[in-house]
């Protein structure tokens, strides 16, 4: 099953690698006079050679030792002097759709980063479509150099009877889709109640991943670091990215789960969790650098993980231990590691050619021994792919969306007293994590009114996928915007969000996604200052990245003109709103 990620697994090329180490066969490339990163031992060995035969490394030489004897006639020799060699990077917690791109366009965007491999995990795309829409994206996948190893989500929906969203997935299910080569584990497992409280199909579900030898992924919330987390990770998961407090993780550590600092664009988590190393002097050998979600705009303007790598050395840890939480460690925690995680004979020959280990570019990037990025440009292109129809006609909303429809009713004493005491829901700027609030809200005209002065604003959630025309409201604070944000992006059921603090642009921003298939805007006045079309699943654009990364740039201006200071609202907006109430 892992060798579904080689050019060719290892039992059909051995026989050629060890005739290439003993230079009794030339080599395909030589890569010679670099400084080679040992993530195994953690040592830098200068002046190395490494021969490359069958997409697989054959030969490491070092310590006076050469690839001379490897080369041929037909051998590409690459003098790599002044560079650093080290595995290509694999991100162990990643959800492409959050990219708002398909597969083939976020390998062009991370591949010249130096990434070769994503564990990722596309609840996003089957909270929409299901299992069709992840065979859709396991061929558009298939059509680049990046290595798309799947976790297929576990919780669809995230709160089962709780949540509209579009598909569902059973414990059945889950075992034939961990008979696919390209399924290495099973999505973050975010119903701990579930787990802990021994439900069958919760449970099923892991059962299956561990029947089939493959790893099962977390996401466990809770602030119980005693009876609640050993029971969570006796279930047999065996990570967990959620870690928001250094303690957090430490408490995942010392219970053998693999713990994943993140670092995306919505959620900052690394500075914090670094300390687990740095303060604590935690072995980091369990540790893993993760960027969970990403906007195009940040992986084309600043980088995918070798950005993760740069914030970790500033954040002072070691540039080799940094290294590793990006290559062995997540090869070990996913049982890759026979074919992945180091620059050793007989592994896939993934490599990057880095300039230093403080800035990590990357100069260039190999996957399976081939070349497939030079100096931030991807070799690479991918071809159109024509995608079904079911992938296109997601906004499933035929009910009038009109200003009226934001009229939120106060019941009979608050017309009386002329004010409300409502719930809520409060969110912060780089967190996954809300907070109940109770406050008091003006009536007019027998509605509530939002409270823009204290930042309380009105959200709306529109069911999308199954023609109900049902809907729930509430409030919301912490995005302090004038005008209305919509998106359709909206972890985990993919619902047609609403936030504003006035019904006319509220009603314009959900009119102009319906119409165009799904996506973000942005609408202040009746103006609309940034516009993201996602017509695949309404959740991501069929343009090139650095298409999209501008079209989202647009929408950051936009935020920032209507009065939003969170580095990323759009993804926080999508996490709290299931706790709304109709």
């Amino acid at each position: 099953m892992l060798d579904a990620f080689c050019t060719a697994p290892l039992w059909e090329c051995n026989q050629t690698l060890i005739n290439v180490a003993q230079g009794k066969q030339p080599a395909d490339i030589v890569i010679r006079h670099t400084t080679l990163v040992n993530v195994l031992t953690h040592e830098l060995l200068e002046d190395a050679d490494i021969a490359l035969s069958c997409g697989r490394v054959a030969y490491v030489g070092f310590a006076g030792n050469t690839a001379q004897h490897c080369i041929g006639d037909q051998t590409q020799v690459i003098d790599a002097h002044g560079t650093y060699a080290a595995p290509a990077f694999m991100d162990a917690h990643i959800h492409v759709e959050s990219a708002m791109i398909p597969p083939s366009e976020y390998a062009c965007a991370v591949v010249p980063h130096g990434t070769s491999a994503i564990l990722w995990d596309p609840h996003e795309a089957m909270n929409v479509a299901g299992i069709p829409a992840l065979k859709q994206l396991i061929a558009n996948a298939h059509e680049v150099p990046l290595k798309c190893m799947i976790t297929p989500g576990s919780c669809i929906p995230a709160v089962p009877g709780f949540e509209d969203t579009g598909s569902s997935i059973n414990a059945d299910e889950i075992r034939e889709l961990m008979a696919l080569p390209n399924v290495v584990g099973l999505g973050e497992m975010m119903n701990d109640p579930g787990i802990l409280s021994g439900d069958f199909q919760t449970l099923a579900k892991v059962n299956e991943t561990l029947k089939s030898g493959k790893t099962v992924t977390g996401h466990f919330t809770m602030p119980d670091h005693d009876q609640a987390l050993n029971a969570y990770a006796a279930a047999g998961i065996s990570n967990c990215h959620e870690s928001t407090r250094v303690e957090d993780m430490i408490a995942k550590l010392r219970l053998g789960m693999y713990g994943f600092m993140r670092e995306g664009s919505a959620w900052h988590n690394l500075q914090e969790l670094s300390q687990a190393i740095t303060a604590y002097h935690i072995d980091p050998r369990m540790i893993c650098l993760v960027s969970d979600d990403m906007h195009p705009e940040m992986l084309v303007s600043q980088g995918h993980l070798d950005r993760l790598l740069r914030m970790a050395v500033a954040n002072g840890i070691d540039p080799i231990t940094a290294l590793q939480m990006v290559t062995i460690n997540v090869a070990q925690c996913f049982g890759l590691d026979r074919d992945m995680g180091s620059l050793t004979p007989g592994k896939c020959a993934d490599i990057v050619l880095l300039e230093d280990l403080e800035s990590f570019n990357v100069v260039q990037t190999f996957i399976d021994g081939a070349l497939v990025a030079k100096q931030g440009e991807a070799l690479f292109s991918p071809p159109h792919f024509t995608w079904e129809d079911f992938m296109l006609n997601t906004m499933r909303i035929n009910m009038p969306i009109t200003k009226e429809t934001f009229a939120i009713s106060a019941s009979e004493s608050a017309r009386t007293t002329q004010q409300a005491t409502v719930r809520v829901i409060a969110s912060e700027s780089g967190s996954t994590l809300t907070a109940e609030e109770i406050h008091h809200l003006p009536v007019h005209n027998n509605h509530i009114e939002c409270d823009p002065e204290h930042d309380i604003l009105k959200a709306f959630v529109f069911e999308r996928h199954h023609h109900t025309n049902s809907y729930a409201y509430g409030f919301v604070r912490g995005f302090g915007i004038h005008g209305a944000l919509a998106q359709t992006v909206a972890h985990d059921a993919h619902n047609l969000l609403v936030v504003g603090d006035n019904d006319e642009d509220m009603a314009r921003a959900a009119n102009e996604l319906i119409a165009c298939g799904g996506g973000e805007i942005a609408v202040c006045d009746g103006e609309i200052l940034g516009k993201v079309e996602l017509p695949l699943l309404g959740l991501m654009s069929d343009k090139n990245v650095h298409e999209v990364a501008k079209e989202v740039a647009q929408m950051e201006h936009a935020w920032q003109t209507m009065g939003c200071s969170m580095a990323s609202p759009f993804m926080t907006m999508g996490t709290p709103f299931p706790c709304m109430y109709s």
